[in-house]
C-alpha cells in the first residue's frame, strides 16, 4: 500500500453537503453523478493526493460520533496557517473549536464539524504552503 486513494462520506442532505465540501472547503469538483438504480448522488471532490467521494442515500441511519465511538475518529486537512483558514471558515458561519497544540508535535490543530456532525480537523502544516 502507498497512499489513501479516496475517502468515502454518506451524507444526509446532498446539496447542503456538497455546497460544504466544495465551495465553503474549497475542494473542486472532479465529477458528478446520479445512480438512478440507487436514487443516490455521488460527487468526486479533488483533495490533493485523494479524493472524497461524497454519496447521498434515501435516510441513512446516523452514525455516533459523541461521544467517540469505534471506527474512524475524523479526517484531517493540512493548511498552511490555521489563524487564516479559521477565520475563512468563522467568517463563512462555520464554528470551529479554539485551536490547540500537539504535544508532540508542537503543531497547531483545531476541530470542527461537516453538515452531518461528521468530526473533521485542521492541522497546520507549513509544507502545505504554495
Amino acid at each position: 500500500m502507498r497512499s489513501i486513494h479516496h475517502i468515502a462520506i454518506i451524507c444526509s442532505d446532498y446539496e447542503r453537503s456538497r455546497h460544504f465540501y466544495s465551495e465553503i472547503l474549497g475542494f473542486p469538483v472532479i465529477r458528478e453523478i446520479f445512480r438512478e438504480a440507487r436514487s443516490s448522488w455521488k460527487c468526486d471532490l479533488d483533495a490533493g493526493n485523494a479524493a472524497i467521494e461524497l454519496f447521498s442515500f434515501p435516510d441513512p441511519p446516523p452514525r455516533p460520533s459523541y461521544p467517540e465511538a469505534c471506527g474512524l475518529r475524523h479526517l484531517a486537512f493540512a493548511v498552511p496557517d490555521i489563524a487564516a483558514e479559521v477565520a475563512r471558515l468563522e467568517g463563512l458561519g462555520v464554528s470551529t473549536e479554539p485551536v490547540r497544540i500537539d504535544e508532540y508535535t508542537g503543531q497547531k490543530f483545531t476541530f470542527f464539524a461537516d453538515p452531518d456532525g461528521l468530526p473533521l480537523e485542521l492541522y497546520e502544516d507549513a509544507a502545505t504552503a504554495s
